[in-house]
Protein backbone atom coordinates (compact mmCIF):
# COMPACT_ATOMS: atom_id res chain seq x y z
CA UNK A 1 0.00 0.00 0.00
CA UNK A 2 1.58 3.54 -1.08
CA UNK A 3 0.37 6.20 1.70
CA UNK A 4 0.71 10.11 0.87
CA UNK A 5 1.74 12.90 3.55
CA UNK A 6 -0.02 16.01 2.91
CA UNK A 7 2.12 18.50 4.07
CA UNK A 8 -0.30 20.46 6.45
CA UNK A 9 3.10 23.33 7.67
CA UNK A 10 6.51 22.55 6.28
CA UNK A 11 8.01 24.66 9.18
CA UNK A 12 10.83 27.30 8.61
CA UNK A 13 12.65 25.33 6.03
CA UNK A 14 12.28 21.64 5.38
CA UNK A 15 13.56 19.57 2.05
CA UNK A 16 13.86 16.23 0.62
CA UNK A 17 17.51 15.04 0.95
CA UNK A 18 19.70 12.35 0.74
CA UNK A 19 23.61 11.89 0.75
CA UNK A 20 23.98 14.24 -1.81
CA UNK A 21 25.12 13.84 -5.87
CA UNK A 22 28.53 13.54 -5.79
CA UNK A 23 31.10 13.92 -8.79
CA UNK A 24 29.61 16.95 -10.13
CA UNK A 25 32.08 19.63 -8.45
CA UNK A 26 33.79 20.09 -11.90
CA UNK A 27 30.46 20.98 -13.61
CA UNK A 28 30.07 23.63 -11.11
CA UNK A 29 27.40 21.43 -8.47
CA UNK A 30 28.27 20.54 -5.03
CA UNK A 31 27.27 17.70 -3.47
CA UNK A 32 24.67 19.07 -1.61
CA UNK A 33 22.80 16.12 0.63
CA UNK A 34 21.87 16.28 4.48
CA UNK A 35 23.35 18.84 6.48
CA UNK A 36 23.81 16.34 9.16
CA UNK A 37 24.27 13.06 7.24
CA UNK A 38 24.88 11.23 10.24
CA UNK A 39 21.71 11.27 11.43
CA UNK A 40 19.73 10.82 8.60
CA UNK A 41 22.15 7.46 7.61
CA UNK A 42 21.26 6.23 11.24
CA UNK A 43 17.73 7.46 11.18
CA UNK A 44 17.26 5.48 7.75
CA UNK A 45 19.66 2.18 9.40
CA UNK A 46 17.08 2.18 12.60
CA UNK A 47 14.07 2.50 9.75
CA UNK A 48 15.08 -0.84 8.17
CA UNK A 49 16.41 1.43 5.05
CA UNK A 50 19.51 1.48 3.14
CA UNK A 51 21.97 4.35 4.55
CA UNK A 52 21.05 6.79 1.88
CA UNK A 53 17.40 6.57 1.34
CA UNK A 54 15.86 10.09 1.25
CA UNK A 55 14.35 11.86 3.89
CA UNK A 56 12.57 14.73 5.17
CA UNK A 57 15.08 17.33 6.09
CA UNK A 58 13.60 20.09 9.36
CA UNK A 59 15.49 23.27 10.37
CA UNK A 60 15.23 25.24 13.52
CA UNK A 61 11.12 24.67 13.14
CA UNK A 62 10.09 21.81 12.56
CA UNK A 63 6.91 20.61 10.00
CA UNK A 64 3.34 19.26 10.49
CA UNK A 65 2.25 16.12 8.51
CA UNK A 66 -1.34 14.33 8.14
CA UNK A 67 -0.46 10.63 6.80
CA UNK A 68 -3.49 9.47 4.41
CA UNK A 69 -2.54 5.75 5.42
CA UNK A 70 -0.08 3.59 7.12
CA UNK A 71 3.57 4.17 7.50
CA UNK A 72 6.41 3.94 10.25
CA UNK A 73 9.15 6.16 10.69
CA UNK A 74 12.13 7.23 12.71
CA UNK A 75 13.00 10.88 13.92
CA UNK A 76 16.65 11.26 13.64
CA UNK A 77 19.41 14.44 14.85
CA UNK A 78 18.10 17.56 16.71
CA UNK A 79 15.16 17.36 19.26
CA UNK A 80 11.95 19.13 17.71
CA UNK A 81 9.62 18.30 20.58
CA UNK A 82 7.53 15.45 17.68
CA UNK A 83 3.94 14.76 18.61
CA UNK A 84 1.69 12.12 17.19
CA UNK A 85 -1.96 13.31 17.12
CA UNK A 86 -0.67 14.70 20.64
CA UNK A 87 1.61 11.73 21.64
CA UNK A 88 4.96 12.74 22.35
CA UNK A 89 7.10 11.02 19.91
CA UNK A 90 10.83 9.73 20.55
CA UNK A 91 14.11 10.52 18.88
CA UNK A 92 15.67 7.25 17.54
CA UNK A 93 12.71 5.46 18.11
CA UNK A 94 10.58 3.44 15.93
CA UNK A 95 7.17 4.37 15.78
CA UNK A 96 4.22 3.23 13.54
CA UNK A 97 1.69 5.54 12.15
CA UNK A 98 -1.93 5.47 12.03
CA UNK A 99 -3.95 6.41 8.21
CA UNK A 100 -5.35 9.87 9.71
CA UNK A 101 -2.52 10.54 11.77
CA UNK A 102 -0.83 13.50 11.97
CA UNK A 103 2.78 13.80 12.97
CA UNK A 104 3.52 17.69 13.99
CA UNK A 105 6.88 18.81 15.02
CA UNK A 106 8.20 22.02 17.18
CA UNK A 107 10.92 24.17 17.55
CA UNK A 108 14.34 22.75 17.70
CA UNK A 109 14.86 21.96 21.80
CA UNK A 110 18.59 21.83 20.86
CA UNK A 111 20.21 21.40 17.73
CA UNK A 112 19.34 22.92 14.66
CA UNK A 113 17.94 20.17 12.11
CA UNK A 114 15.95 16.78 12.02
CA UNK A 115 15.54 14.18 9.88
CA UNK A 116 11.87 12.36 9.46
CA UNK A 117 13.04 9.08 7.95
CA UNK A 118 10.59 6.81 6.77
CA UNK A 119 10.43 2.67 6.19
CA UNK A 120 10.97 2.20 2.03
CA UNK A 121 11.82 6.15 1.77
CA UNK A 122 10.10 8.41 -0.17
CA UNK A 123 9.29 8.17 -3.71
CA UNK A 124 10.88 10.80 -5.41
CA UNK A 125 12.68 11.61 -8.79
CA UNK A 126 16.10 11.80 -9.13
CA UNK A 127 18.15 14.55 -10.23
CA UNK A 128 22.19 13.44 -11.73
CA UNK A 129 21.56 10.41 -8.79
CA UNK A 130 20.06 12.08 -6.16
CA UNK A 131 16.79 13.50 -4.20
CA UNK A 132 18.52 16.33 -2.39
CA UNK A 133 17.13 19.67 -2.78
CA UNK A 134 19.84 21.77 -3.99
CA UNK A 135 18.13 25.39 -2.97
CA UNK A 136 20.52 27.69 -4.77
CA UNK A 137 19.68 25.90 -8.21
CA UNK A 138 16.70 24.25 -7.64
CA UNK A 139 18.48 21.19 -8.98
CA UNK A 140 16.00 18.14 -7.43
CA UNK A 141 13.46 20.81 -6.65
CA UNK A 142 12.71 23.53 -3.84
CA UNK A 143 11.66 23.59 0.37
CA UNK A 144 8.47 22.18 0.91
CA UNK A 145 5.18 24.12 0.68
CA UNK A 146 1.63 24.11 2.27
CA UNK A 147 -0.37 21.48 0.39
CA UNK A 148 2.92 19.48 -0.76
CA UNK A 149 1.77 15.56 -1.03
CA UNK A 150 4.83 13.42 -0.90
CA UNK A 151 5.00 9.53 -1.41
CA UNK A 152 6.17 7.04 0.82
CA UNK A 153 7.33 3.94 -0.96
CA UNK A 154 5.93 0.63 0.25
CA UNK A 155 9.43 -0.67 2.30
CA UNK A 156 8.85 -4.39 0.56
CA UNK A 157 12.00 -6.43 1.46
CA UNK A 158 14.18 -4.72 4.25
CA UNK A 159 15.48 -5.29 7.63
CA UNK A 160 12.76 -4.63 10.62
CA UNK A 161 12.95 -1.68 12.64
CA UNK A 162 15.42 -2.14 15.26
CA UNK A 163 16.48 -0.09 18.02
CA UNK A 164 19.59 0.78 19.17
CA UNK A 165 21.65 -0.42 21.96
CA UNK A 166 21.37 1.57 24.75
CA UNK A 167 24.32 3.97 24.54
CA UNK A 168 25.25 3.76 20.71
CA UNK A 169 23.81 7.13 19.05
CA UNK A 170 25.82 9.11 22.42
CA UNK A 171 28.93 7.04 21.51
CA UNK A 172 28.10 8.50 18.09
CA UNK A 173 27.20 11.69 18.90
CA UNK A 174 29.15 13.02 21.77
CA UNK A 175 27.41 16.61 22.31
CA UNK A 176 30.71 19.32 21.65
CA UNK A 177 31.04 23.07 20.68
CA UNK A 178 34.41 22.40 19.47
CA UNK A 179 35.21 21.34 15.74
CA UNK A 180 38.28 19.31 14.98
CA UNK A 181 40.25 21.73 12.25
CA UNK A 182 43.24 20.48 9.76
CA UNK A 183 45.14 22.90 7.79
CA UNK A 184 44.34 23.63 4.16
CA UNK A 185 45.88 24.92 1.06
CA UNK A 186 46.24 28.40 2.48
CA UNK A 187 47.29 28.37 6.02
CA UNK A 188 50.83 28.71 5.37
CA UNK A 189 50.03 32.04 3.86
CA UNK A 190 48.62 33.07 7.24
CA UNK A 191 50.36 34.90 10.17
CA UNK A 192 51.15 33.47 13.67
CA UNK A 193 48.86 35.21 15.24
CA UNK A 194 46.07 35.14 12.82
CA UNK A 195 46.14 31.34 13.89
CA UNK A 196 46.30 31.51 17.41
CA UNK A 197 43.37 33.85 17.02
CA UNK A 198 41.28 31.23 15.18
CA UNK A 199 41.84 28.51 17.58
CA UNK A 200 41.39 30.82 20.78
CA UNK A 201 38.37 33.06 20.16
CA UNK A 202 34.76 31.82 20.90
CA UNK A 203 33.24 32.37 17.82
CA UNK A 204 29.70 32.80 17.32
CA UNK A 205 27.48 31.72 14.72
CA UNK A 206 25.76 34.44 12.37
CA UNK A 207 21.60 34.33 12.00
CA UNK A 208 22.55 34.78 8.30
CA UNK A 209 23.93 30.73 8.23
CA UNK A 210 22.40 28.29 5.94
CA UNK A 211 23.41 25.40 4.09
CA UNK A 212 25.78 27.14 2.44
CA UNK A 213 28.20 28.82 4.74
CA UNK A 214 28.12 29.16 8.30
CA UNK A 215 29.20 32.80 8.84
CA UNK A 216 30.85 33.07 12.14
CA UNK A 217 31.92 36.51 14.37
CA UNK A 218 33.78 36.71 16.98
CA UNK A 219 37.65 37.95 15.88
CA UNK A 220 38.68 39.90 13.06
CA UNK A 221 41.60 37.42 11.11
CA UNK A 222 44.17 39.07 8.95
CA UNK A 223 44.26 36.99 5.60
CA UNK A 224 46.80 36.93 3.21
CA UNK A 225 46.49 38.60 0.10
CA UNK A 226 43.93 41.13 1.31
CA UNK A 227 41.52 38.14 1.76
CA UNK A 228 41.23 38.12 -2.42
CA UNK A 229 43.23 35.37 -4.16
CA UNK A 230 42.54 33.91 -7.48
CA UNK A 231 39.66 31.33 -7.42
CA UNK A 232 40.28 27.46 -7.30
CA UNK A 233 38.20 24.34 -5.91
CA UNK A 234 36.73 24.59 -2.56
CA UNK A 235 35.96 21.95 -0.33
CA UNK A 236 32.84 20.76 2.13
CA UNK A 237 34.16 21.96 5.46
CA UNK A 238 36.69 24.48 4.21
CA UNK A 239 36.75 27.68 6.53
CA UNK A 240 37.54 30.64 4.26
CA UNK A 241 38.77 34.23 5.70
CA UNK A 242 36.53 37.10 3.87
CA UNK A 243 37.96 40.66 3.42
CA UNK A 244 36.16 41.55 6.08
CA UNK A 245 37.96 39.30 8.36
CA UNK A 246 35.49 37.15 9.42
CA UNK A 247 35.69 33.00 8.69
CA UNK A 248 32.78 31.06 6.91
CA UNK A 249 32.65 27.17 6.97
CA UNK A 250 31.42 26.37 3.20
CA UNK A 251 28.96 23.66 4.58
CA UNK A 252 26.65 21.49 1.75
CA UNK A 253 24.98 23.82 -0.37
CA UNK A 254 28.37 25.59 -1.29
CA UNK A 255 29.59 27.11 -4.04
CA UNK A 256 32.56 24.43 -5.62
CA UNK A 257 35.15 27.44 -5.98
CA UNK A 258 35.96 30.21 -4.55
CA UNK A 259 38.48 33.54 -4.16
CA UNK A 260 39.29 33.70 -0.73
CA UNK A 261 41.77 32.17 1.39
CA UNK A 262 41.27 29.32 3.27
CA UNK A 263 42.70 28.65 6.66
CA UNK A 264 41.55 25.46 7.52
CA UNK A 265 38.94 22.83 6.50
CA UNK A 266 36.53 20.70 9.43
CA UNK A 267 37.28 17.53 9.93
CA UNK A 268 34.57 14.90 8.04
CA UNK A 269 34.30 12.89 11.75
CA UNK A 270 32.53 16.85 12.38
CA UNK A 271 30.59 17.76 9.35
CA UNK A 272 27.42 16.46 11.46
CA UNK A 273 28.08 19.49 13.97
CA UNK A 274 28.40 21.99 11.88
CA UNK A 275 24.94 21.19 10.33
CA UNK A 276 23.17 20.97 13.90
CA UNK A 277 25.47 24.64 14.83
CA UNK A 278 22.16 27.40 15.56
CA UNK A 279 22.31 30.75 15.37
CA UNK A 280 23.97 32.55 18.48
CA UNK A 281 25.87 29.24 19.07
CA UNK A 282 29.14 29.41 20.33
CA UNK A 283 31.60 27.41 18.78
CA UNK A 284 35.57 26.63 19.29
CA UNK A 285 38.06 24.88 16.39
CA UNK A 286 40.94 22.83 17.50
CA UNK A 287 44.09 21.65 15.30
CA UNK A 288 44.32 18.18 14.66
CA UNK A 289 46.63 16.81 11.69
CA UNK A 290 45.93 15.07 8.92
CA UNK A 291 46.42 11.33 10.19
CA UNK A 292 44.17 12.44 13.49
CA UNK A 293 41.76 13.54 10.98
CA UNK A 294 41.68 10.36 9.22
CA UNK A 295 41.44 7.93 12.78
CA UNK A 296 38.82 10.23 14.19
CA UNK A 297 36.70 9.19 10.76
CA UNK A 298 37.11 5.80 11.19
CA UNK A 299 36.78 5.53 14.49
CA UNK A 300 33.03 7.13 13.38
CA UNK A 301 32.39 4.59 11.27
CA UNK A 302 33.44 1.64 13.29
CA UNK A 303 30.51 2.76 15.57
CA UNK A 304 28.33 2.34 12.47
CA UNK A 305 28.55 -0.85 12.19
CA UNK A 306 25.72 -2.86 12.84
CA UNK A 307 26.73 -5.13 15.69
CA UNK A 308 28.11 -1.40 16.87
CA UNK A 309 24.73 -0.23 17.28
CA UNK A 310 22.35 -3.17 17.24
CA UNK A 311 24.50 -6.21 18.72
Amino acid sequence: MVTAIEVLSPGMQSTVQDLGRPGYGHLGVSACGAADALALRLGNLVSGNKEGVAAIEMTLLGGRFRFDGPARCVLAGADFGAKLDGVPVGLWTPTHIQPGQTLACGGSLKGARSYLCLAGGLQVRASLGSCSTHIPSGIGGRPLLRGDVLTVQEPGEQEPFRAPLPGAIEKLRTPSEVLRVTDSAQTSGFIAETLADLYSTAWSVQSDSNRMGVRLTGAQLGAPMQGVMTTEGAPLGAIQVTPSGEPVILFVDHQTTGGYPKIGCVVSADHWRVGQLRPRQTVRFVRVSFEQARRLLLAQEALMNPEALFG
